[in-house]
């Protein structure tokens, strides 16, 4: 009795110093996302930069669902620019065409999204491995298409003009900065959510669907259940993504939100840690760096350079970035 009363004891310390390291990660990281826009306005140079922690941010609320489906749950995704896309179109056709309030579309587009990815995901779930891959995929072009060819709704290739910005108690955002503000709060949110759903029952479920899913069925775990619930749920943080993209540019089109954006999802969460949300985040903020800033080096050959990215952390850091200190931590114990 003893011995079990010391061993419960030492998991609720352990879950508790858990708590309290995630907690000062949160507050250290809001702390830096407030202060950079001021620091920015100061240095010149980081002030281009604030344009881009904008799209940083976007990514990251994709990243860190498809983190919670790919990295948790154990589930290939190569469809989520769609959602991410079903987002941007509905928020934009709605108020540009229709003058609906944006806030309003957003939640719109956050039900669309759910109710396709309970209908997708209903029998694409029941598919294992590269099948799963091949059927979000599958769903990507046809949502591509979609896009493409409703031009009398979406503008068709050459995309959908004038979506308005998005306005806070009747205050429209105008300013990089505001915009900036409203993202990383929208991330940080997200972010506490997810880590309290990877702290709760149901992230042990999910982790236990990645080891086996067989096993997670004979413990007692719905595992149908609790992977469209990661999947309708990763689908529409892509979705509500997609609408703060939409007002933050004011124009869309369909190359936003094709396939090759899909494939750079994964490649976020893979480059950061598929089992990490700060690895979510700093996958985000590499691949959108690289977008956005440096690849223009690289001209026509952007594909090969997030090939070779892909390579380079699978063979040699499996566990992405995030896990590259405690590597070296490791190596400098050994004697």
């Amino acid at each position: 009795m003893a011995n079990g009363h010391k061993k419960n004891h030492t998991k609720t310390s352990r879950r508790t110093a858990a708590r309290r390291a995630d907690t000062l990660q949160v507050v250290a990281f809001g702390i830096g996302v407030f202060v950079f826009p001021l620091v920015a306005r100061r240095i010149s140079v980081l002030e281009h930069y604030l344009d881009i922690m904008v799209f940083v941010g976007i990514y990251a609320l994709v990243a860190m669902g498809l983190c919670l489906l790919m990295g948790y749950a154990g589930q290939i995704s190569l469809g989520h620019a769609s959602f991410f896309g079903l987002g941007a179109y509905i928020s934009g056709v709605m108020t540009s065409k229709f003058g609906l309030n944006p806030w309003c579309c957003m939640v719109l587009g956050g039900m669309v999204c759910a109710v396709v990815a309970l209908v997708i995901g209903g029998p694409s779930l029941k598919l294992c491995g590269h099948y799963l891959a091949m059927a979000t995929l599958a769903f990507c072009i046809i949502v591509t298409v979609i896009f493409n060819e409703s031009i009398v709704w979406t503008g068709g290739p050459d995309g959908l003009a004038f979506i308005p910005g998005l306005s806070v108690f009747g205050k429209p955002l105008e300013s990089v900065a505001s915009y900036y503000y409203l993202v990383w709060c929208a991330v940080l949110l997200v972010f506490v959510l997810c880590l309290n759903v990877i702290r709760s029952p149901v992230g042990l479920a999910l982790r236990s669907i990645h080891d086996s899913e067989t096993a997670a069925g004979a413990v007692g775990v719905n595992v149908a259940k609790v992977k469209i619930t990661a999947f309708v749920f990763s689908a529409v943080i892509a979705s509500v993504a997609g609408s703060l993209y939409a007002h933050y540019l004011n124009f869309i089109n369909p190359a936003g939100f094709d396939l090759f954006v899909s494939i750079k999802l994964v490649i976020m969460i893979i480059l950061g840690g598929l089992y990490s949300l700060w690895g979510a985040i700093v996958g985000a903020g590499l691949i959108t760096f690289l977008g956005y800033e440096w690849l223009h080096l690289f001209e026509d050959a952007e594909v090969m350079v997030y090939g070779a990215i892909i390579l380079v952390i699978v063979i040699f850091l499996p566990d992405g970035l995030v896990s590259l200190p405690g590597r070296i931590i490791r190596r400098k114990r050994i004697p």
